[in-house]
């Protein structure tokens, strides 16, 4: 068997990553599936975790993630922000006791609207206590739902989520404009297009004209995918970020560098951050205060 002591499961959605890990929180072994939790049947988690256990060694094991939701293993309330690693780690819950423990999500309130978040509070945290960003700092989780998290002395101050992702694969699949988003967007001149179109704010009349310019021949858009992209998540950026910001992006380089060039094209800075180093440091973090 591999030479860990524990296990870490990033559990979301539709995916999870299972990550094996050793003295001093180095990683020994991962594994990335499609095993995420509406995989799952209500009652087939106990059988799940013996599977890992069988792959990976009889270890404890520290979950993350939607695996702690109302759809999930066992639902946890939310930690209010502002939240740090030590409020995460007094509200794990045991699920096998002594073997398997979740981690609970985060939430945040703004007046009568409420935000919230699971598995993303670990790696901002890890972010931060793993030297990746300041204690203090704006940190951006792009994806499906894109969370900004403003970090205060190495907790989650507060945070946003925007549907930036899934609006744009919604696009890409069931809109008119579907025909049009071939290929992947790119961080060219079309993405950053549309990064400047964003400007307007008037987004959802930005999105027709794209049809508009296709059917009349006025503006030949030649990469839609990208263009449309850049719109979006060049509003997203706007909303959050002026010109002379920082803002420290948690992804892989593809995802990531299209935030990151429609930070720096708004006048913006940004640094890009290994967000599987993070959520390790982060749920190394939790697990030495729980073990």
């Amino acid at each position: 068997m591999l030479d860990a002591e524990w296990l870490a499961i990033d559990w979301g959605t539709t995916n999870r990553r299972i990550y094996a890990i050793g003295a001093d929180g180095i990683v020994v072994s991962s594994e990335r599936d499609d095993r995420g939790i509406l995989s799952i049947a209500p009652d087939g988690y106990t059988a799940e975790v013996a599977a890992i256990r069988a792959r990976f060694g009889d270890l404890p094991i520290l979950c993350a993630g939607m695996v702690g939701s109302n759809r999930g293993w066992a639902e946890l309330p939310y930690v209010p922000c502002q939240a740090g690693v030590e409020a995460l780690a007094g509200a794990v819950r045991w699920v096998e006791p002594g073997r398997t423990a979740i981690v609970p999500g985060v939430t945040v309130a703004y007046g009568r609207r409420r935000d919230v978040m699971r598995g993303e509070e670990v790696q901002l945290l890890g972010a931060v206590a793993s030297g990746l960003a300041p204690a203090d700092a704006l940190l951006c989780q792009p994806g499906t739902h894109c969370k900004w998290a403003w970090m205060a002395d190495g907790r989650i101050d507060r945070f946003v989520t925007a549907m930036t992702g899934e609006l744009y694969a919604l696009i890409g699949k069931h809109s008119l404009l579907a025909a049009q988003m071939t290929g992947q967007a790119t961080p060219g001149a079309d993405f950053l297009g549309g990064v400047a179109d964003a400007a307007d704010g008037d987004l959802s009349a930005r999105l027709f004209g794209v049809r508009a310019d296709a059917v009349t021949g006025e503006r030949a858009i030649g990469d839609a995918a990208s263009y449309i992209s850049g719109l979006l998540i060049g509003a997203d950026v706007r909303q959050r970020l002026g010109a002379g910001d920082h803002a420290h992006v948690l992804a892989d380089a593809t995802l990531g560098g299209l935030y990151v060039a429609a930070i720096e094209a708004i006048g913006a800075r940004a640094t890009l951050i290994d967000s599987h180093a993070a959520f390790v440091a982060g749920i190394s973090q939790v697990w030495s205060l729980i073990r």
